[in-house]
């Protein structure tokens, strides 16, 4: 699996700390990380949680990743952002029972995570564990052995409601404030990670356009 790494510019300052932490843990799951920023180096290009929802709808969209990690100070903001998009169910994980609950009940491709809240001592001990929890016993599977069947019946009515509702990603994604994706796309890496891994026609040609490429 791939999983992109995604911080708003609030919280930069975390970002190789929030990073250490996932590699520690799914590396050796054989999980690939790619940091898409914002990094804590002076001049980073910044990144609102509003740019963390395009950055991460283009990245799961355009097939550079399968699993976006996010964030902001309550993640609240990247949630809701990232959930505007087709393509992308994210949920808001705080502590390794969300993370549990939300990949078995809910079995998205994304979270927010409240990276300012009650972070202090033992902050990077609270996201290894969130992200084994996440990472580590596949997803969609149930929880609690009741539920399964019900559980993923309603993801599958949840899936068609969002087909339905929602307009097709690059559509959406043109109309949309042209420097406000152009900045969302700026991050140090973002072009060598995403068009070596990317999939998507469409979306690359839609990259390449709102980039001047």
């Amino acid at each position: 699996m791939k999983i992109a790494l995604i911080t708003e510019n609030s919280q930069n300052s975390k970002n190789p700390q929030i990073e250490a932490a996932l590699r520690k843990v799914v590396e050796p799951m054989g999980h690939e990380v790619f940091n898409y920023g914002m990094y804590a180096d002076e001049g980073s290009a910044p990144l609102t949680y509003v740019q963390n929802g395009i950055l991460a709808a283009v990245l799961l969209n355009g097939g550079a990743v399968d699993y976006v990690v996010t964030g902001c100070g309550t993640g609240e903001g990247a949630m809701l952002s990232a959930n505007s998009f087709p393509g992308v169910l994210c949920g808001h994980v705080a502590d390794p029972l969300d993370a549990y609950t939300f990949a078995q009940v809910n079995d998205g491709n994304a979270v927010a995570m409240p990276f300012a809240l009650k972070n202090g001592w033992g902050m990077e001990l609270n996201w290894e564990y969130t992200f084994e929890k996440l990472f580590g016993f596949g997803s969609g599977n149930g929880y609690p052995a009741d539920r399964v069947v019900p559980e993923q019946r309603n993801k599958k009515i949840l899936d068609g409601v969002r087909a339905a509702t929602l307009r097709p990603f690059v559509d959406g994604l043109m109309d949309i404030d042209r420097e406000l994706v152009r900045g969302a796309l700026s991050t140090e890496r973002f072009q060598e990670y995403f068009f070596a891994n990317a999939t998507d026609e469409a979306v690359i040609a839609a990259v390449k356009e709102i980039l001047g490429l």
